[in-house]
């Protein structure tokens, strides 16, 4: 386990801004309880920073069929929807939300090429609100895997997110698990798949970034709108 590096300005902030309150106290001779109280919380803040900021160890199961989560949380939506960006068709949705305590990297959910990229500026809808694919800043990732299937992931700002950073490139070459990003603040990862593919997760699960499976593509001969497959 180790410290994100998305994390390193953050904390180091919070440790200085709680030495310079805590000093600034104690060389004016201030009670003792309010200098506690000036050092304590900015350092509380760090603390949680650190914890926030964490980077697990991760053994990838996913590959270019088997589709791992794109981040730590619970699954909130499993659902076939209309892709209005990208696909402009039906596609199965897959959503993972991520509440304050969980790991907020994101990871790639296939293996693949990125064949699109697009950064969204928008608004701090909560993560699990319906519109907030669409409102939210959010940035759009299209893998094409070695058969030319895409599936395309969408990270999605939340409440009180107010950065979403991405590691994607156009032709950028990602293995599933490779780390794709990182979300500050509670949000939610989206995963569109075509329509037939086989999920292996339900609405409520709790899922593992990079580990869990949560669905597995058809063989490209075999997929049909008529055989979705959604456990809920």
């Amino acid at each position: 386990m180790k410290i994100h590096k998305e994390g390193a300005v953050t904390i180091l902030m919070a440790i200085v801004f709680a030495v310079l309150l805590g000093g600034t106290s104690w060389y004016f001779g201030a009670p003792k309880i309010l200098y506690w109280i000036l050092f304590c919380i900015p350092m509380g803040f760090a603390v949680f920073f650190i914890c926030f900021f964490r980077e697990p160890r991760r053994r990838p199961a996913g590959d270019g069929r088997r589709i791992t989560a794109p981040a730590d949380g619970k699954v909130v939506i499993i659902q076939e929807v209309e892709e209005p960006e990208y696909f402009h068709g039906r596609r199965l949705q897959i959503s993972v939300f991520m509440s304050f305590f969980d790991v907020h990297v994101n990871w790639a959910p296939v293996s693949g090429t990125v064949s699109f990229y697009r950064y969204h500026r928008g608004s701090y809808l909560a993560a699990w609100h319906s519109k907030s694919s669409t409102k939210n800043e959010r940035t759009t990732i299209v893998f094409k895997n070695e058969d030319g299937t895409e599936v395309l992931c969408r990270q999605i700002a939340g409440l009180f997110a107010r950065r979403v950073v991405c590691y994607a490139e156009y032709d950028k070459k990602f293995k599933a698990g490779q780390q794709i990003g990182f979300i500050k603040f509670g949000s939610r990862a989206d995963v569109f798949l075509p329509l037939g593919t086989k999920v292996n997760v339900s609405v409520g699960d709790k899922v593992v970034g990079a580990e869990t499976i949560i669905a597995e593509l058809s063989t490209p001969d075999s997929t049909d709108s008529s055989n979705l497959n959604i456990n809920q």
